[in-house]
C-alpha cells in the first residue's frame, strides 16, 4: 500500500469537536403546531442533519447568512435565506399530496436500512453525457464490467450480476435477454431521467426481494408540490472522443390531484480511442420514452402508472463473440399507496411489473462470419409484483411484513449457417439450430417481515426473517443438456435469509451501524441451462447445472459517520464514514474446467474442454471503503475514498474472480447554488490476486484525472464541461472483458476511452 494510499487512512484519524452554534430553529406540522421530528436540514444544498423529537435544530451560518433548506418525507419542502439570530425561528410545514417515489431510503436515519449510500443529485448537477452504468463510477467500492460502450455490469464489493439486486423506482425489474448480457437493466432507464441511485451495502433488509451482496435502487425522477402547472426541460450534450451526441426532452403536468410526466431520449455514440489512439469497437444508437401518469383519489391514496421502451440498434461489443442488431425493451409498472390509516396498519404498498426484450444479435461484423453465418433471436419476459403492510403495534415498535413475487422466462435459438469448414468452402453450406435457453423459467415467491424497534431514544434494533419459494424448469432441453442431467424435472428450493442490525444515533453528528445479514440467493439461469455456450470472459464453452445450491452469504459488517463542526460562524466541517465487512460464502457457484467433457462447436479449437458450474464448499470476502473530508471556506470541498476487498477461493487457493483492485480518489471541489467545479483524481493499484481458472491476468495500476464544471448563467439554463482522463492515459480496469471475435485485436483487455471532452445544455421551463 503506496503512500497516496496512506494519506486517505491518515485523513481519518484528524478532525476537532466545535460544537458552537449560531442558529436554532423548530419544525412544526402546520395544522396542529406538533413539532415534526427527523426533518432533514440543508444549509446551500449541504446536508447538516434532521430536527430532533421535539423539532428543534441547531447549525452555524456565516455572518453574512446561507439558504436553508428544511424537508420531511409527505411534506412540502421549505427554502429561506437566514442570517444569525438570537431567539428561536419556527418552520411550518405544509403536508404534500401523496407521492410514490420509489425510494427506499427516505432521509429518516432511523427508519432507514443500516449501511445505506445516497448518490448525489444526477439531474442538477449534470455536466456531460452518460451512460447509466458509469453514474456507478463515483460511489467509493463499485467498478464497471465493461465489455465495450453499452453493456456495462456495476460490480459492488466484488459482487456482481445477480449477486446484485439491481432494480429501479423500489422494485421494479428488467432482465437481460442475451447470455452474453449484451442487454443489462442499465440500458433500459434513460441516464438523464436518474435523479439519484441508492445503494444498501449488504443483505441487510428482507423487504426487496432476495437479496445475496446488496441493493442497488436506481431512482427516477418524480413531480413534488413544487412542480404545480406546466413544466419541462431539454438537455443536449456532445462528446469529443466517439463524436457522441445524446438528447433529451421532457415534459409534465402536475396538479394536486393528478400528474403527467412524458420523455424522450436519443443517443448516437461512436467508436472511442483509447489513450494510445486506438479505436474501440464500441459504437451504438439508443432511442427511448417513458410515460408516467398518477391520480390522487385523495390525499392519503394515489395510484401511478410507467410505461417506457427502449430500442437498441446496431450495438458494437468489442469484447463479446457477437454484435447487436436489435435491442427493444417494454416495461409496465403499477403502484398503488395507501397512508394516514388509523389503528395498527398505517400504510399499504403495492406494486405490479411487466417487461419484455427482445434481442437480436448476429457476427456478420466479425471474422467467423467467412465461416459462419450466425444469428441469434432470444426474448426475455419479467414480470412480479409485491404487497406490503406497515404496523405500528406501539411507539417503540415498526413492523413491515408482506409478500412478493418474481417470474424469470427465457427463449429463443441460435442460427447457424456453416459455409465451409477446415476442407474449404462448402458447396451446399449446413444449417443447424441451438437453443440457446432451452424454453425455462425461474418463479420466486417471497414473504417477509422486518421489524425496527426502538431500544432507547438514540438506539434502533431492526430485525427481518424471509422465505422464498424458487420454482424452475427445463422445458425444451437439447438433447445432449438431457443425457447430461437425465433426471431434469419441475424444481423446488426453500430459501430462508435473515438479518439483524443495531444503529445507534446519538445526534444528527454520528451514527454507528452493527449488522449481520444472511442473504441466500439460487443460481441464475445461465447458471442453470447455458449450453456450450461462451458466456465469460475467456474463449470456454460454459454448461448450466441446474442442480446447483442456492449459494449464501454470511456477511458481517460495522461502520460509523460523522461530522464535526469546525466554527461557529460556517458551515465549515470533517466529514468521515467507514464501513469493514466480512463475508463466508457456502455454495458460492462458480465454473470450473471438467475434462470429462468435450468441446461442442468448432470441436477442433482450444481450450477443448468445456467449464461446469459448480458449488464451492469454502469461499470468503472482507475488506472496507474509508471516506474522509473537509468542507471549508463555505463553498470548498476536499474529499479522500478508499476502498478495498479480499476474496479466496479456498477449494482451488486463488481469489475469487472478478475482483477489483485497491482504488483511491481524491476529491476537490468548489460549489455554489449557480456555479460548480470539482476535480476528480483516481488511483488504481495493480492486481495480481487473480483467478486462474478464471482466465484472468494481472493488470497494471493506473492514475486518472477527470475535471468536470457547470454553471446557470441565468435562471434554468445550465450548462457543463467536462474533460475526462485529462492525461490521456492508456489504461484497462480489471473487470475490463477482453477483445472476443475482434479482426484487428487478440484476446487482450479493452482499454477505457483516452481524453474525453464533452458539453453538456440543460434547460427547464
Amino acid at each position: 500500500m503506496n503512500a497516496k494510499h496512506l494519506m486517505v487512512i491518515a485523513c481519518t484519524l484528524f478532525g476537532h469537536w466545535i460544537s458552537a452554534q449560531n442558529y436554532k430553529g423548530q419544525v412544526l406540522h402546520h395544522t396542529n403546531n406538533t413539532p415534526v421530528k427527523e426533518a432533514h436540514i440543508l444549509l446551500n444544498n449541504k446536508a447538516i442533519g434532521y430536527s430532533d423529537a421535539e423539532g428543534f435544530f441547531e447549525v452555524s451560518i456565516p455572518e453574512k447568512g446561507a439558504t436553508l433548506t428544511i424537508s420531511h418525507l409527505g411534506f412540502q419542502s421549505i427554502d429561506k435565506f437566514i442570517t444569525p439570530r438570537k431567539d428561536v425561528e419556527s418552520f411550518y410545514l405544509i403536508e404534500a399530496p401523496i407521492s410514490i417515489s420509489g425510494v427506499i431510503v427516505s432521509g429518516d436515519s432511523k427508519m432507514d436500512p443500516v449501511f445505506t449510500v445516497e448518490t448525489n443529485d444526477y439531474v442538477k448537477k449534470i455536466v456531460q453525457p452518460r451512460n447509466v452504468a458509469d453514474l456507478f463510477n463515483d460511489v467509493n467500492g463499485f467498478a464497471l464490467i465493461k465489455r465495450g460502450n453499452y453493456a456495462n455490469d456495476p460490480s459492488f464489493r466484488a459482487s456482481q450480476y445477480e449477486q446484485l439486486n439491481v432494480q429501479f423506482d423500489g422494485g421494479t425489474k428488467a432482465m437481460h435477454a442475451c447470455p452474453n448480457r449484451m442487454d443489462p437493466i442499465t440500458t433500459h432507464v434513460i441516464p438523464e431521467e436518474i435523479e439519484k441511485i441508492e445503494i444498501i451495502k449488504g443483505p441487510y433488509t428482507v423487504r426487496y426481494g432476495s437479496t445475496f451482496g446488496g441493493i442497488v435502487n436506481m431512482v427516477t425522477q418524480v413531480p413534488d408540490a413544487s412542480d404545480y402547472g406546466l413544466h419541462g426541460s431539454v438537455h443536449a450534450g456532445y462528446e469529443s472522443n466517439g463524436g457522441s451526441l445524446v438528447s433529451m426532452a421532457r415534459l409534465q403536468q402536475a396538479t394536486e390531484k393528478y400528474d403527467l410526466t412524458g420523455n424522450i431520449g436519443f443517443r448516437d455514440f461512436g467508436n472511442y480511442e483509447d489513450g494510445d489512439g486506438t479505436e474501440v469497437p464500441s459504437s451504438f444508437r439508443s432511442l427511448d420514452y417513458g410515460l408516467k401518469a398518477g391520480y390522487n383519489f385523495t390525499p392519503n391514496q394515489r395510484l401511478q402508472a410507467h410505461w417506457r421502451q427502449s430500442y437498441g440498434r446496431d450495438v458494437l461489443h468489442a469484447g463479446l463473440p457477437m454484435d447487436t442488431d436489435l435491442d427493444d425493451s417494454s416495461i409496465l409498472s403499477l403502484d398503488y399507496k395507501l397512508t394516514g390509516l388509523n389503528g395498527t396498519l398505517k400504510t399499504m404498498d403495492a406494486k405490479l411489473y411487466y417487461s419484455y426484450v427482445d434481442h437480436i444479435m448476429s457476427n456478420t461484423n466479425r471474422p467467423s462470419f467467412m465461416m459462419t453465418d450466425a444469428v441469434s433471436k432470444i426474448n426475455a419476459t419479467t414480470a412480479g409484483g409485491k404487497i406490503e403492510f406497515k404496523l405500528k403495534p406501539s411507539e417503540e415498535f415498526t413492523l413491515f411484513t408482506g409478500l412478493d413475487a418474481m417470474h424469470i422466462a427465457r427463449d429463443g435459438e441460435r442460427t447457424r449457417l456453416v459455409k465451409r469448414n477446415m476442407m474449404g468452402p462448402l458447396e451446399t453450406p449446413v444449417e443447424f439450430i441451438d437453443k440457446v435457453w432451452q424454453d425455462s423459467y425461474i418463479n420466486d415467491l417471497g414473504v417477509f417481515a422486518e421489524g425496527k424497534y426502538m431500544l432507547s431514544a438514540n438506539t434502533i434494533l431492526t430485525a427481518g426473517l424471509r422465505y422464498d419459494l424458487v420454482t424452475s424448469e427445463i422445458k425444451d432441453p437439447e438433447a445432449d443438456f438431457a443425457a447430461l442431467y437425465p433426471d431434469l424435472d419441475k424444481r423446488n428450493e426453500h430459501n430462508v435469509s435473515g438479518t439483524v442490525s443495531l444503529k445507534y444515533v446519538p445526534s444528527t453528528l454520528f451514527i454507528m451501524e452493527l449488522a449481520y445479514g444472511r442473504g441466500v440467493r439460487s443460481a441464475n439461469m445461465i447458471e442453470r441451462v447455458i449450453n456450450h455456450f461462451t458466456v465469460g470472459q475467456d474463449a470456454y464453452e460454459y454448461i448450466g447445472n441446474p442442480n446447483l445450491d442456492a449459494e449464501v452469504n454470511n456477511q458481517f459488517e460495522i461502520g460509523f459517520s460523522g461530522k464535526l463542526p469546525f466554527s461557529e460562524n460556517s458551515n465549515d466541517r470533517f466529514n468521515y464514514s467507514s464501513s469493514f465487512y466480512y463475508s463466508y460464502y457456502e455454495n458460492y457457484i462458480v465454473a470450473v474446467i471438467d475434462e470429462t467433457q468435450t468441446r461442442k462447436f468448432m470441436p477442433t479449437n482450444d481450450p477443448k474442454n468445456p467449464k461446469v458450474f459448480r458449488n464451492l464448499d469454502e469461499a470468503y470476502k472482507t475488506g472496507f471503503e474509508i471516506s474522509a473530508g473537509i468542507d471549508f471556506l463555505n463553498d470548498f470541498n476536499f474529499t479522500t475514498e478508499l476502498a478495498y476487498v479480499y476474496a479466496k477461493n479456498k477449494d482451488l487457493n486463488e481469489s475469487l474472480p472478478l475482483v477489483p483492485p485497491l482504488t483511491t480518489s481524491f476529491k476537490f471541489g468548489f460549489e455554489k447554488e449557480r456555479f460548480w467545479v470539482n476535480a476528480t483524481y483516481r488511483i488504481t493499484a495493480k492486481q495480481d490476486d487473480i483467478s486462474s481458472s478464471f482466465g484472468e491476468t494481472s493488470t497494471p495500476g493506473y492514475e486518472v484525472l477527470d475535471l468536470r464544471l457547470g454553471v446557470v448563467p441565468f435562471k434554468n439554463l445550465t450548462l457543463g464541461v467536462a474533460a475526462l482522463n485529462v492525461f490521456d492515459e492508456t489504461y484497462h480496469n480489471h473487470l475490463n472483458f477482453s477483445f472476443n471475435n475482434q479482426a484487428d485485436f487478440g484476446r487482450t483487455p479493452i482499454n477505457d476511452p483516452g481524453r474525453n471532452l464533452s458539453a453538456f445544455v440543460q434547460y427547464k421551463f
